[in-house]
C-alpha cells in the first residue's frame, strides 16, 4: 500500500490534495504522475504533459518568385 500523506498537503486549517485525480472515475481515484503523462490506474486514462515551448525565432516565409517567360 502507498504512503497516503504523499497525497495530501496541509495549508492552513484546509487538506489539499497533491496529485491529480481523474475525471472519468472520479474524485476518490487519484491519477499516477510519470515523466511525461499522468496516467488513472483504474480506467487507464492518459493525460500527457506539454513540453516547453521553443525560444527560437521563427523565421518569416517568403512567397515564391515569380517565374519569367523565356523566349
Amino acid at each position: 500500500m502507498t504512503d497516503a500523506s504523499k497525497f495530501y498537503k496541509i495549508e492552513g486549517e484546509k487538506v489539499v490534495r497533491t496529485h491529480r485525480t481523474c475525471p472519468k472515475c472520479g474524485t476518490a481515484v487519484f491519477m499516477g504522475d510519470h515523466y511525461d503523462r499522468w496516467v488513472c490506474g483504474k480506467c487507464g486514462y492518459t493525460v500527457f504533459k506539454r513540453k516547453g515551448k521553443k525560444t527560437t525565432p521563427r523565421t518569416r516565409r517568403r512567397s515564391p518568385r515569380k517565374r519569367s517567360k523565356s523566349t
